[in-house]
């Protein structure tokens, strides 16, 4: 592993472990989806062998098979529609604690996840951090509808791609059934009412785009030295 995969490695534990240590017994929590998050639920599986008691709500088929590798006992939002914590990760967070997700092709389960519960923990190495919206927001479509939806978000003002899958043949197929398109935009000046305008458009199940969060959510970021927190009390008016 050279330098800065190893900073990185470092960054994303720092800030996976420290969300697995904010879960306290008998918690009922969301498990995100993508590489920051699997080291929360590496450090969580030895809290639970030390004998803390949990249940997780998976956000994708690759959380679930994660998490019972790891022994961490699951559940569903039919069980659970009101949980304690969601944790999960983000490919963006600006300075109002909006978030682009998707990168992984969740986004759908994980905005219902982040939505049902009290607290939401965003782990992130400090790269994600940024001062603007720059990553490409990812958009699950409905295969039937995929073409007029596409349409109307170019109206929107974006370069709409619809993801293809890496050793496999196609469009990359959410657990869900459907397909991912992803969205750059030349800037986003308003990602709530982006947010609001894309799931207005018939045929868009969700897009990765999650605001009004920000009560609720603490962001981890990680680096080689540690981590820092960010709340809705560190954004400036």
């Amino acid at each position: 592993m050279d330098e800065k995969a190893r900073a990185l490695a470092a960054a994303k534990s720092a800030a996976g472990f420290q969300a697995a240590d904010m879960v306290e017994d008998g918690m009922v929590i969301g498990l995100g989806t993508g590489s920051t998050v699997y080291y929360m639920i590496e450090r969580l599986s030895a809290r639970v062998r030390e004998g803390l008691h949990v249940t997780g709500v998976p956000t994708s088929f690759q959380t679930a098979m994660r998490a019972r590798e790891y022994a961490i006992p699951l559940t569903t939002l039919d069980d659970h529609p009101i949980i304690d914590m969601a944790i999960d990760g983000a490919d963006e967070v600006d300075p109002h604690l909006n978030l682009i997700k998707g990168r992984g092709a969740a986004m759908t389960r994980e905005k219902c996840v982040a939505a049902a519960a009290f607290q939401f923990i965003v782990v992130v190495d400090e790269a994600k951090v940024v001062s603007r919206f720059a990553a490409p927001v990812p958009v699950e479509i409905l295969p039937f509808a995929v073409t007029p939806a596409m349409a109307q978000l170019r109206g929107l003002g974006c370069r709409p791609v619809i993801r293809e899958g890496v050793k496999k043949d196609g469009p990359v197929i959410t657990d869900n059934g459907n397909f991912i398109v992803d969205c750059t935009f030349p800037s986003i000046a308003d990602p709530a009412g982006l947010e609001k305008a894309m799931a207005e458009i018939p045929g868009v199940v969700e897009s990765g785009l999650f605001c009004g969060y920000a009560n609720k959510i603490t962001v981890i970021v990680g680096n080689e030295k540690g981590i820092k927190k960010i709340t809705s009390a560190d954004i400036v008016p």
